[in-house]
């Protein structure tokens, strides 16, 4: 958690925060430590994005969840109508 924080600019407790928002769900290694994938880093990096600009955590986590939802409902529909 301490790398990925780092990387990000922000504190371990904003991860936590976004893990109780369930925004992401990290793996844990055997030892127990937090493993976050490259997609869960982007979500976390577009959330310090929002909190930068004054939007609440919680809602920031919301708004990125229906974008991702928008997205793939995008995707699913654009499928549909070019018969792949």
């Amino acid at each position: 958690m301490g790398t990925a924080a780092e990387m990000l600019g922000v504190s371990p407790s904003f991860l936590r925060a976004l893990g109780a928002a369930k925004l992401i769900e990290p793996k844990r290694s055997s030892g127990g430590h937090r493993r976050y994938s490259r997609y869960q880093l982007r979500l976390a990096a577009r959330a310090r994005e929002l909190v930068d600009r004054g939007t609440p955590v919680e809602a920031a986590c919301r708004i990125i969840i229906l974008e991702d939802q928008l997205a793939e409902a995008l995707r699913i529909n654009e499928s549909r109508t070019t018969g792949d």
